[in-house]
């Protein structure tokens, strides 16, 4: 199952990819407007610190220091670097899930997240939809946003 696991990911991330090099101006992954709260690029920043976190960090021991206050309040970070940060996240989930076993899916994660325990699975899956979910939001934004 990881390796379904990581496929879905994989996928999501080069779509991921796909959407930010969508942008025909690049200054509009940066934009608010209405009850938008979050841009592209904000996002983009999340769904990469989040997975390299809770899957690379945590699960893989990369090394890899979250800084989630700069997810949402860097602005204006260059389109190559926000791909570039893709490429590096798709690595870091790629080696940590196909080298997970398959028992660690029913282990518990090793930290709460949401104030109580887990399993390794259950939160894989949870990282795969929020990973979905924000995709989604970024595609509407670009749509909405993007009329350069």
């Amino acid at each position: 199952m990881t390796h379904e696991i990581n496929q879905v990911i994989q996928h999501h991330l080069k779509q991921l990819s796909k959407e930010i090099s969508a942008y025909r101006d690049e200054s509009n992954l940066w934009l608010l407007q209405g009850d938008i709260s979050n841009t592209a690029g904000n996002l983009c920043l999340h769904l990469c610190g989040n997975l390299q976190h809770f899957i690379g960090a945590v699960l893989g021991n990369t090394g890899y220091v979250r800084n989630r206050d700069n997810e949402f309040n860097l602005k204006n970070v260059p389109r190559s670097e926000l791909l570039a940060e893709i490429e590096q996240t798709a690595t870091a989930v790629e080696q940590t899930l196909e080298t997970l076993s398959p028992q660690a899916l029913t282990d518990t994660y090793p930290i709460e997240v949401f104030g109580q325990p887990m399993t390794t699975g259950y939160f894989l899956v949870h990282l795969a939809a929020h990973l979905g979910y924000h995709l989604g939001q970024i595609n509407y934004h670009r749509r909405l946003l993007d009329k350069g």
